[in-house]
């Protein structure tokens, strides 16, 4: 069986305290973080003794993770594992980057966000350069505020052509984006519309629940971060017979992480292996 597992721990600080996010500097006992520690540790251990299955797995924290060198370690691990086919995290770039040379890079990808408020451009766009000279796979991209432009534009620029730079569209101020700033979010990110819709989602297709789940630290399986109900634990006995085809539950669906997993919209034919750091192909 080929699963792919979106996996989200107890980790819910960031470095960062962007306005928008409700994680933003956010701090956590050193106990919480040993539980979240633990939990990872736990998993990644629980994936080398799977080995009549092949996983590809994303880290989507509620925080940034790559500064706890814990999750350094799981990607590297996870990396090496012969029924890992991709160990991918999203992450802000804000840890140091010579952890990568300790992964299989054939494996190895990051889902990378520029944030202008909290970083210079300038020391973001180093460890993307950084991250392309070491020869990982990742996306970049930034969220999709008019007041960014300037920046969005300066990083297009300066960025490598072949480094795709993505553009999360706002969903809550997208009735009152100019058609100028639409225009130009577009002519950054040729894909920018494809973020831009609630994709109709109740009772259709979906990979999630059959393909795809989300685990949390306790091994709680779901469909997928954004449906509530559990449908069994990985670490229970026979946890493939949880797995199944479904058809979704919500009436809508907005988030990459989520809407790429629905059949009617075949976006595996845009992202291919690239589908879960975000990295089209071509």
């Amino acid at each position: 069986m080929n699963l792919t597992i979106l996996y989200r721990g107890s980790l819910v600080s960031c470095n960062y305290g962007c306005e928008y996010c409700p994680f933003a500097k956010r701090q956590q006992t050193a106990a919480e973080l040993s539980i979240d520690r633990q939990a990872l540790e736990r998993f990644t251990d629980w994936i080398a003794t799977q080995r009549q299955h092949q996983f590809s797995i994303l880290f989507t924290p509620w925080g940034e993770a790559l500064i706890h060198p814990a999750y350094q370690q799981a990607l590297a691990k996870l990396s090496h594992l012969p029924n890992v086919n991709k160990a991918a995290i999203q992450t802000n770039l804000s840890c140091q980057l010579d952890w990568v040379e300790k992964c299989n890079k054939e494996k190895l990808a990051l889902w990378s966000t520029f944030h202008p408020e909290w970083v210079p451009r300038e020391k973001f766009m180093a460890k993307c350069l950084e991250l392309d000279r070491r020869g990982v796979r990742f996306s970049a991209g930034v969220v999709g505020f008019p007041k960014f432009k300037s920046e969005i534009a300066a990083l297009r620029r300066e960025l490598p052509s072949h480094i795709y730079l993505w553009i999360n569209a706002v969903k809550r101020e997208l009735p009152q984006l100019s058609e100028e700033d639409r225009r130009f979010f577009e002519s950054i990110d040729p894909l920018y519309h494809l973020n831009t819709h609630y994709y109709p989602s109740y009772g259709k297709s979906c990979r999630a629940g059959a393909s795809v789940i989300s685990v949390d630290g306790s091994g709680t399986m779901r469909r997928c971060h954004f449906i509530k109900e559990a449908i069994g634990n990985i670490y229970e006995p026979n946890f493939e017979r949880a797995l199944g085809d479904r058809t979704c539950s919500n009436q809508t669906c907005h988030c990459h992480i989520g809407y790429v997993h629905l059949d009617y919209l075949n976006l595996g034919r845009v992202f291919g292996s690239g589908i879960l750091e975000r990295r089209p192909m071509g």
